[in-house]
């Protein structure tokens, strides 16, 4: 009895672990993430350019099948984008909130130009609305101390963690990316990466 328990052991033994992955998980493993930390300014054009050309390839090329993470940080380098920041983060869907970041770089030249405050705000709203913010929920996050102290602390630790001096910043596993921003050059370095 004890051979026929010795037996079944050593058979089912034999079948876990041929079965089992025996492949060393290295940097070209499928398994692969690549960190994108992008610190810009909502009212800033080369961040506008950079997500325009760049964003939206990479989400259907890697982020769609989970090979990259991208993360936007904000950046305020004005009242105008400190209250777009406000608004954007007025929603707590990250994929509702990624479309809405899209909506603002694309529109950037309608609702950044101008001196007014007021006006500035009404045109981010209009933006805002079509994400399924309302026109209260907005004023509250416009005037919400808490989220601008939030935000204004968020661009403090880039200046001390990042060294962030511009915009945009860009980051790629933790190391500055400082290559040329056209999506050409980022994918290059991206494949590198995994």
């Amino acid at each position: 009895m004890i051979k026929i328990i010795k037996n079944i052991f050593l058979i089912s033994a034999f079948f876990i672990l041929s079965y089992c992955d025996q492949t060393p998980q290295n940097k070209n493993s499928a398994k692969s993430i690549v960190l994108i930390k992008v610190f810009s300014s909502l009212t800033c054009p080369h961040c506008a350019d950079f997500h325009g050309a760049v964003y939206e390839k990479l989400e259907k090329e890697y982020m769609g099948i989970g090979r990259v993470k991208f993360e936007h940080h904000a950046f305020p380098l004005d009242l105008a984008a400190l209250n777009a920041e406000k608004i954007l983060q007025c929603g707590s869907d990250t994929q509702t909130n990624m479309k809405f970041l899209t909506e603002l770089y694309k529109n950037q030249n309608k609702w950044a130009a101008g001196s007014d405050i007021k006006i500035i705000n009404g045109s981010i709203k209009k933006i805002g609305t079509d994400f399924n913010l309302t026109e209260d929920q907005m004023n509250k996050c416009l005037v919400d101390k808490n989220l601008e102290e939030k935000i204004l602390n968020m661009r403090i630790e880039a200046q001390k963690n990042y060294k962030v001096k511009s915009t945009p910043t860009i980051y790629l596993n933790e190391k500055k990316y400082e290559k040329k921003r056209d999506y050409k050059s980022f994918k290059e370095e991206i494949d590198k990466l995994l």
